[in-house]
């Protein structure tokens, strides 16, 4: 819901910074895995309380998530790309939850309250990508993008505000789980009606009504 306000001021200094790297020759795949091996240092530092750490780690991997995509637009954009980028997303994400699991154990439900509704907004996602990549269908309301981008009420930035909460005020853990969730679940569901009016009259694999 946010990622479309906030890309004129973000792209910007991204565009900046991956000129450089693009100087150093450092590739977009590389700022990607970089990033994720950052962004996983926070699950360890969540279980172990170190939430100042946690949050810091899960700064500078939002930073190298934009900067790969920067990367690759200013050399050349690939569908590994794509697929990498948004597969270790989710993991990054899920991390976060699970490490919260582990520093509070008896709040493991929220947890896995949580991790169930990424779970619709990932497959949601991508099963909607895959379609559109089918059907011909294309967008560019969130930039460039290997895959198709259909947006919701919880996406990346909304994602990394929840997050970054955690870390800020872990014993509102469980109502920030539970009120994110429900932000996921109702993104699972427009999705689903979206797709429905998009694809419903299409061919497909499955049985229809």
């Amino acid at each position: 819901m946010l990622d479309a306000a906030l890309r004129p001021l973000i792209d910007p200094p991204l565009n900046a910074v991956a000129r450089g790297l693009v100087r150093l020759k450092v590739p977009a795949n590389g700022v990607t895995w970089a990033g994720f091996v950052i962004g996983m240092g926070a699950v360890p530092a969540l279980a172990l309380h170190m939430y100042g750490l946690a949050l810091v780690l899960i700064a500078l991997r939002s930073v190298a998530d934009g900067l790969d995509g920067a990367v690759a637009r200013a050399t050349h954009t690939t569908h590994y790309g794509g697929y990498l980028d948004i597969v270790l997303d989710f993991i990054f994400y899920a991390g976060v939850v699970f490490g919260m699991a582990l520093a509070q154990p008896e709040h493991a439900t929220y947890a896995a309250f949580l991790i169930w509704t990424f779970m619709g907004t990932a497959s949601s996602f991508l099963a909607y990508a895959v379609l559109a990549e089918k059907h011909g269908l294309a967008t560019a309301i969130r930039g460039d993008k290997s895959l198709f981008y259909l947006g919701g009420l919880a996406e990346g930035t909304e994602t990394l505000i929840a997050l970054a909460l955690f870390c800020l005020f872990p014993a509102w853990f469980p109502v920030v789980a539970v009120a994110f969730g429900v932000m996921c679940l109702l993104t699972t569901t427009g999705r689903v009606l979206a797709a429905r009016k998009a694809f419903h009259h299409g061919k497909g694999a499955g049985p229809r009504p």
